[in-house]
């Protein structure tokens, strides 16, 4: 007790006290000024080090030292009767006090305080395939793109997705362009060299604004250490970041090196979204599952490919369907917390059960794991959509469309639900945007031209409809325009070759054709055809302008039930 009265006489717990918080609060200025750019982020390591140090040296001159009137002077010779410790205590109190408010100050500005939306915002390029085969492209692809769903998995970061950044692939753009371009403020590039079962992958961190390099490295490792790679890869953007993670780093789902080879290149014709890609897809991703059935992300892949087969007529419905449903089911029994394996279940409920409930628990499911990657975001606005939220689906696009610039999906989609509410100049602008960033895409003449002939252009509208690349879109585009135009020889012959060529297919488009036409009776014996055959376009009903002639109808409301809208 003697040593602990002595202890605390001198001041030497209030020292320690004093101390830590002091040390806490350098530590919080280094962060915010290394965050900020002000000092090299090395800065931070050397002061800890430093401080560390410091302490017990703090702790020896608070035992040997004592603060006097006169000054310092060694304890020893201070009389007592002269001490004034209980002073100096309580004023490092307040000390004490002071620093704490100023440190909790800092804390406080460094978590709240708002930031440039681009500080903290990164797009994955497509890694350089530098292998002595050319085709091994899609290996270097695949690298990239599972680097980029790991970045995607940081929400503390925002990550361009695949689509928008894969858009400069191959083209001789400088780092601040590309930057510019998809609105980011750091760009990861590298390259990679598979031979035989040896890797070499380099990346590098560039910041934007500055083209300055804050981080790169080269990893030489056999092909079975790639996943490790790329958690290390990851795990150094954030740390050159100074990004503070809330929860654990993310890690890449691992697989055998063999199933996981043909995985990528089974993904990289998946992407190529053809009828032949789908089919070399689906070979190699059952290979892949052939050699490792656990590979969760492989189910995931090909549930995909069954479904977009069945999407475009590539594949008998019930059946693909149905794949693809057992596909995803066991991938998220591997992997239960597999965001994309949520989606493509919603999709799937959405589309073909129309059980809009369970779709909405798995969209938001899919969310609640992956809140920044721009395809889960875009799946949950369209199932908003479709159910008539608006307010939440526009603002979803807007944050699909942050993620992803340069691809005209989101673009497209956001003009869809404008136009649904209303807001045609908006919805005009944001179609003219997909329109430019790809206009030869499927749907999106035809969408815009039925904007513009609610706002009173058709004349506009029919050079729209006749620029649309879709057979059916553009027929069912035709027939609307030509009857609003009074041409109803025209539009007749457009119904009728739709019809004739497109009538399996196209019941749905169909059906709008003749609703626009004030034709009920017809209208609703193809929305029937159209549930017979699973018309995956019956989910848009409850909001499409399109069938507003058939509301009024006592046979709407049956069939709204019938289609399982929930009210």
């Amino acid at each position: 007790m003697g040593a602990f009265s002595e202890l605390k006489r001198r001041n030497v717990f209030r020292m320690a006290v004093l101390y830590v918080v002091a040390a806490w609060l350098v530590m919080q200025v280094a962060e915010v000024t290394i965050s900020l750019r002000v000092l090299p982020p090395s800065i931070g390591p050397a002061t800890f080090t430093l401080l560390a140090i410091g302490f017990p040296i703090s702790l020896v001159i608070a035992w040997y030292f004592e603060i006097t009137p006169d000054g310092l002077k060694i304890e020893k010779d201070v009389d007592r009767s002269e001490s004034i410790t209980h002073i100096t205590g309580r004023r490092m109190d307040f000390v004490v006090i002071a620093v704490l408010a100023a440190g909790l100050i800092l804390f406080a500005y460094d978590k709240w305080w708002p930031r440039d939306p681009l500080e903290l915002s990164i797009a994955v390029l497509p890694f350089d395939n530098v292998s002595a085969d050319p085709e091994q492209g899609y290996f270097s692809d695949g690298i990239s793109e599972e680097i980029l769903n790991l970045l995607v998995r940081v929400p503390e970061l925002r990550v361009t997705s695949r689509s928008s950044a894969f858009t400069f692939k191959g083209q001789n753009v400088d780092i601040p362009t590309i930057a510019a371009r998809l609105n980011v403020s750091h760009v990861l590039e590298g390259s990679v060299r598979k031979s035989d079962t040896q890797l070499r992958i380099t990346a590098q961190l560039i910041e934007a604004t500055t083209d300055t390099h804050l981080w790169s490295e080269t990893y030489e490792r056999e092909l079975g250490d790639v996943f490790a790679i790329q958690d290390e890869i990851a795990a150094a953007v954030v740390h050159a970041l100074n990004i503070r993670l809330l929860g654990k780093a993310p890690k890449a789902i691992e697989a055998k090196p063999e199933a996981y080879a043909l995985f990528l290149q089974g993904r990289y014709f998946a992407n190529q979204g053809t009828e032949k890609g789908y089919a070399q897809a689906e070979t190699l991703l059952e290979q892949s599952l052939a050699i490792d059935s656990d590979f969760a992300s492989a189910w995931v892949e090909l549930a995909s490919v069954y479904f977009f087969q069945t999407a475009f007529n590539f594949r008998p419905h019930d059946e693909g369907v149905e794949s693809a449903r057992s596909a995803v089911q066991r991938a998220l029994l591997i992997e239960p917390e597999h965001s994309q394996g949520y989606a493509v279940l919603a999709e799937i409920e959405r589309q073909h059960d129309w059980n809009f409930v369970a779709a909405n628990e798995h969209s938001r499911r899919a969310l609640a794991l992956d809140p920044g990657d721009a395809s889960v975001i875009s799946r949950a606005a369209d199932l908003d959509t479709r159910l008539g939220r608006f307010d939440e689906a526009i603002g979803l696009y807007h944050q699909a469309i942050a993620l992803d610039p340069v691809s005209p999906v989101p673009h497209w989609s956001l003009g869809r639900v404008l136009y649904y509410v209303g807001r045609l100049d908006e919805a005009a602008a944001s179609l003219r945007k997909a329109v430019s960033l790809m206009p030869d895409s499927i749907r999106s003449h035809y969408l815009l031209g039925r904007v513009l002939l609610a706002q009173g252009d058709a004349l506009g509208a029919l050079a729209e409809m006749e620029q649309e690349t879709g057979e059916y879109y553009r027929l069912t585009g035709t027939a609307i325009v030509q009857y609003a135009l009074h041409n109803t020889e025209a539009s007749d012959a457009a119904l009728k070759e739709l019809i004739e060529n497109r009538g399996a297919e196209g019941s749905y488009q169909i059906a709008l054709a003749y609703a626009y036409r004030g034709e009920i009776d017809a209208s609703f014996e193809w929305l029937q055809l159209a549930y017979d055959t699973r018309d995956s376009g019956l989910s848009k009903m409850l909001v499409d302008p399109m069938l507003a002639n058939l509301h009024s109808d006592p046979r709407w409301k049956p069939f709204l039930d019938k289609m399982g809208f929930p009210h």
